[in-house]
């Protein structure tokens, strides 16, 4: 657009209506001399702050709804100059340590000298009540901060970075950012939470880099096969690997070839020849992996195959006599399958127990304790997640741990504490939810395992494979290296719960039974409902009031709602929009990625955090939001853990979450939308996965015909991973 057809404006920022974090797109009010209303500006602006003088060039324009708004086409912001500017700008949050009271205490002091105070003479800040040396030094380091951010953030903006990643790149690099991405923007891909390759191939674009360079194309292929593993894939096939890369870089192939030649010479992904009765494909048959990824998979076979052959610490038991002894010391009468299970556990090193819910793997868990804790075997119970554990703790009276916890995870030290140099002191693991443990987690929990250790897997095969690479468990039972028991009986009073009866109908693909007794409170409720936005409706009514009202539960901790898809009307993010608006409204709060956080939210944790020992899946509530500070502190499981507002993007709302996500947890209810527009995600695992989640109550709220596509779907999404062949080798 030419400039000389545009407006000149210039004005004072009054208050920021709203910005978004990724595009710097803000609406804000100014107060413009000679004006005695605020005018409202719209446009993109560098980390907008209240108080700053805004030069602009635009454009006039008026919504239909809003009234006569300024449209910015280019802008340039300065410090303010007069003494109510600099009292909103010192006051806004721009500067650790200083908000609104102490703003308002530093400008009476210093009037229109304040800034020039605050970078050439610091120490005066002294004068002023309540300001210490230490928060002197927090003002100042905020404040050098702050300026090198800006210029780092107007060199990132002109390169379409929002303010947000800035500064989270400077964060990374300090004031090398500038040099750095400058020399390789690919760098931001693997380096910056957040940032991924599309938003560093954009800046490269910005900086001159062709879409066929050689630093964009390994860039790409790394790229693309991390991807793959979010897709659950540990390598891919180097035909279809190439294809993809053709297609999603848009780049010849000669070049994608080049490309994964260069990035196997740099060690970063490893090429391996496959004999032909291993997979479908024929053509070039070879697999790429990530290294880490074939180190881990490799290691992984090798591990539980020594395992399983090498001498055992427990000393030999007598397998008919504990069973016997342990019916008697738990007063009960243990089921053939479950007798053939502790037998199995007494005889062998390895050993998996799988099966759904009320099929005994508890009473299981709970006679094998007792066996080996009779004999002073050193035990040691873990599961893949907080929740999981906590629930093995409470269901077994002994202490059990999340993996990571068990594997000392060290932030400073670098990983992994427990390793085959300082393995784990048990001569029993018995692991739950193994199902969740992908390839990756399995291969450090194996380097920890004592080679003499006796190890229990524990989990239900049918549920969704793991969130991250492979299908361990899978894998390892159709291997056949270690004996697998699976339960499939349901206990008598197991039966009583039409989840069970029903969770277990889905999974032999028989449709579950879909009325409810309007005599007695069921556990298992359809509520038929083919149109996306009355479901909506449905789904709310149910959270905010009817369920709470009739089963006494509280609709923010106890009731969670749980969606196959993210996408659509009833995907999990339109959801959390509407729950929120429902279960906690206002406007107050912080605007992070696009959301709003607000004190009392319900949000889960979307990476592991091992610094602040929170992971992926977590659900927790805000407890508080410090605007001075920058810092929103969340609840999680009792622990109060904080967060600088450049690491909210670790969070999402989590009133509503996907199928995949809630594997491991289990809430008191759960509120399932099924309808035919998730079709292409309706599989009988995933159905099976959401049942399962609900131990008081679930409410499925759709189509029969929906629930008959998912229950016939018994296709599972292919995941390429060679672990079953490894261990067959």
């Amino acid at each position: 657009m030419p400039s000389d057809n545009l407006t000149d404006l210039q004005g004072q920022i009054e208050r920021i209506t709203f910005t978004s974090e990724e595009t710097g797109y803000t609406v804000a009010k100014i107060r413009v001399f000679g004006r005695r209303e605020l005018v409202t500006i719209i446009g993109s602006i560098v980390n907008p702050t209240p108080g700053e003088i805004i030069k602009m060039k635009g454009e006039w324009g008026n919504h239909p709804k809003y009234g006569e708004q300024f449209r910015i086409v280019f802008c340039q912001t300065t410090t303010p100059a007069s003494v109510h500017g600099i009292e909103k700008y010192l006051g806004s949050g721009l500067v650790r340590g200083i908000g609104p009271i102490m703003a308002k205490r530093i400008v009476k002091t210093f009037r229109e000298k304040t800034l020039d105070v605050i970078e050439n003479e610091i120490e005066r800040l002294a004068d002023v009540e309540g300001i210490g040396k230490k928060r002197i030094g927090m003002i100042r380091k905020a404040w050098e901060e702050q300026k090198e951010i800006r210029a780092v953030m107007i060199f990132l903006q002109s390169h379409g970075v929002s303010s947000g990643y800035a500064a989270k790149i400077f964060k990374q690099y300090g004031n090398d950012a500038i040099k750095i991405v400058q020399e390789n923007p690919y760098r931001l891909a693997t380096d910056v939470f957040g940032i991924g390759f599309i938003t560093a191939d954009r800046i490269a674009e910005k900086l001159g880099f062709e879409k066929d360079s050689d630093l964009r194309a390994s860039a790409g292929v790394l790229y693309v096969l991390h991807e793959l593993t979010d897709e659950g894939h540990v390598f891919y096939p180097y035909e279809p690997l190439i294809e993809k890369c053709k297609e999603m870089l848009d780049i010849e192939r000669d070049v994608v070839v080049k490309a994964i030649g260069a990035t196997a010479f740099d060690k970063k992904i490893v090429i391996e020849d496959i004999s032909q009765d291993f997979l479908e494909f024929q053509e070039n048959n070879k697999a790429v992996y990530l290294a880490g990824y074939h180190l881990a998979e490799s290691n992984l076979a090798v591990r539980l195959k020594t395992l399983t052959s090498a001498p055992q610490a427990i000393r030999k038991i007598d397998s008919e006599k504990a069973i016997q002894w342990v019916q008697e010391k738990l007063s009960i009468t243990l089921a053939d399958k479950q007798v053939e299970a502790v037998r199995c556990a007494a005889e062998n090193k390895v050993m998996v127990i799988t099966g759904g819910p009320g099929t005994g793997k508890t009473t299981i868990i709970n006679a094998i304790l007792k066996i080996f804790a009779a004999i002073k075997t050193k035990i040691m119970l873990a599961a893949p997640t907080g929740r999981a554990a906590k629930r093995m703790s409470e269901a077994t009276g002994n202490e059990a741990k999340t993996i990571h916890r068990m594997l000392e995870y060290n932030m400073r030290k670098g990983g992994f504490q427990k390793n085959e140099e300082s393995p784990l002191d048990c001569d029993l693991l018995i692991i739950d939810e193994a199902s969740m443990i992908d390839t990756l987690l399995m291969h450090h929990l194996l380097k920890a395992i004592p080679v003499t250790a006796t190890f229990i897997m524990v989990g239900d095969v049918n549920q969704l494979p793991s969130v991250g690479a492979g299908n361990v468990l899978k894998d390892i039972i159709d291997s056949g290296i270690a004996p697998v028991v699976p339960l499939n009986e349901i206990f008598r009073q197991a039966k009583e719960s039409s989840i069970i009866v029903n969770a277990h109908k889905i999974n032999e693909g028989i449709m579950p039974n879909l009325t409810s007794s309007q005599d007695k409170v069921d556990d298992f409720y359809f509520i038929p409902q083919e149109d996306p936005e009355k479901a909506l409706e449905t789904i709310i009514n149910l959270v905010r009031q009817r369920i709470p009202k009739r089963f006494g539960l509280d609709a923010v901790n106890d009731i969670q709602v749980l969606s196959p898809m993210h996408r659509g009307t009833v995907g999990a993010g339109n959801l959390n929009i509407e729950l929120q608006k429902a279960l906690n409204p206002g406007e107050e709060g912080v605007f992070r990625g696009g959301r709003l956080f607000k004190v009392n939210d319900k949000v889960m944790q979307i990476v592991n955090n091992y610094d602040k020992e929170v992971y992926n899946g977590d659900i927790g509530r805000i407890a508080s939001i410090d605007e001075e500070a920058k810092e929103v502190v969340v609840v999680i499981d009792d622990r109060k853990i904080a967060y600088d507002y450049s690491d909210l993007d670790e969070l999402v709302h989590a009133y509503a979450v996907s199928i995949h996500k809630s594997q491991g947890s289990e809430y008191p209810a759960v509120v399932m939308p099924i309808l035919t527009q998730h079709y292409i995600l309706l599989q009988r695992n995933l159905l099976y996965t959401g049942v399962t989640r609900g131990k008081k109550l679930v409410v499925i709220v759709g189509t029969k015909k929906a629930m008959a596509i998912a229950i016939k779907n018994n296709k599972t999404e292919k995941r390429y991973t060679l672990l079953k062949q490894r261990l067959q080798q």
